[in-house]
């Protein structure tokens, strides 16, 4: 069935928060068409009807439901794929609360009371979501052995254990199990910076360096955000964005973790939680370091000042992806320093092509969203440097 996508105002949440952020990106992205949470929010502004996502009189390419709903990222995820062609069809949670924002967001899906109804449903080609990080690899593999294509929020996995049970599963029944890196396939400046990348602007890519901070807003969170067994560790959960852009930048196939470590450095409230995290990494054609934390202070405007630096034997790229701190409004911000001159150039138009690329993916058994290989070997960094890592202690 087809439906609307209703808009409303924000309630009770200050637009400079992570998630107010990542609606309001998501909904601009829409016109050329990731942390943990505890809650979920429509976006803002006033409503669209969903049809114009697509093109008059066209036919869904695919029919998909929703599974879990405990990240706000659900709703990137889920308008993504509508835009790209896609019918939502049905959607099942256990939070009352995160139930009702979703249907009031999307009147036309059908709630259903239990997994097996969508699992079991042949007309649903696409599982999307945003479950507790813990859940989302089972759910997964379920989904594949179902016959069906599965699209998760990061991190797709929280242990070695559910990363090669989902790798077996796989091959054996050929589904796709696509992760949605946020931080590169929505947003403008680094879909920008692998064209860039692409034509050669910069040379051979030979280092990443991905700052991944964070605002923490501690009262807004549920419980399981702070248990370590449950969102995977930091270096697993928002650090796995990070081992996504150095894969892609700098085309590497294989990777090893060189050093990584861990620190909750002013949390003693939350013993599991880790608030630092640092890596060092070395490709097969590049190296790269990677930085996560959960400092961003209140005074910036947004979420965190997320920042991604590509070295090139010809030059580099600077992204600033959410904030100028100092200047320029908004976010989608890109430098580019080669032989021939600096530049700086705004991304806000850049089209993001991933929905429609994994939409395809789907209808035509191909790989141009992203590699299955790609998708389960930035998880088994992650993972692999989260296990790995050893803790700092900072003296007081």
């Amino acid at each position: 069935m087809c439906f609307n996508l209703l808009d409303e105002k924000n309630q009770k949440m200050k637009s400079h928060t992570r998630r107010s952020f990542l609606k309001k990106t998501f909904v601009n992205t829409s016109l050329a068409m990731g942390a943990v949470s505890g809650s979920v929010v429509p976006s803002e502004g006033k409503q669209v009807n969903s049809s114009a996502a697509r093109s008059q009189g066209s036919k869904p390419k695919i029919k998909f439901s929703v599974i879990g709903l405990n990240h706000g990222h659900i709703y990137g995820q889920t308008d993504t794929i509508v835009r790209a062609g896609g019918e939502l069809c049905s959607f099942t949670a256990k939070e009352p609360e995160l139930i009702s924002a979703f249907a009031k967001r999307y009147p036309q899906a059908k709630f259903v009371k239990s997994e097996a109804e969508i699992l079991e449903d042949s007309a649903i080609q696409l599982i999307v979501s945003a479950s507790i990080s813990d859940e989302r690899g089972p759910l997964g593999i379920k989904v594949m052995q179902h016959g069906k294509d599965f699209m998760s929020d990061k991190p797709g996995f929280v242990s070695l254990s559910q990363l090669e049970e989902a790798r077996s599963v796989q091959r054996e029944t050929k589904r796709i199990y696509s992760i949605m890196y946020s931080e590169r396939f929505g947003n403008r400046a680094t879909v920008k910076a692998g064209e860039l990348v692409q034509q050669g602007a910069i040379g051979k890519v030979i280092q990443t360096i991905g700052l991944g901070p964070h605002r923490l807003s501690a009262s807004s969170r549920p419980p399981w955000f702070f248990d370590k067994k449950r969102f995977g560790g930091i270096l697993c959960d928002i650090g796995s964005h990070q081992f996504d852009q150095f894969l892609f930048f700098t085309g590497s196939t294989e990777a090893e973790i060189v050093a990584s470590q861990w620190s909750n450095v002013n949390h003693p409230e939350y013993p599991d939680f880790e608030d630092f995290g640092d890596v060092m990494l070395r490709g097969n054609k590049g190296t790269g370091y990677i930085r996560v934390d959960w400092f961003t202070p209140d005074g910036l405007t947004t979420w965190g000042d997320g920042r991604l630096t590509l070295m090139g034997t010809d030059g580099y790229i600077e992204l600033r992806k959410y904030t100028d701190p100092a200047g320029r409004e908004g976010g989608d911000h890109l430098f580019l320093v080669n032989h021939e001159k600096p530049q700086y150039i705004d991304c806000k138009l850049q089209p993001l092509p991933y929905g429609e690329q994994l939409v395809n993916d789907i209808l035509n058994r191909t790989e141009t969203a992203m590699s299955q290989q790609h998708c389960f070997l930035v998880m088994e960094l992650a993972l692999n440097a989260q296990a790995q890592a050893k803790k700092v202690v900072l003296s007081k």
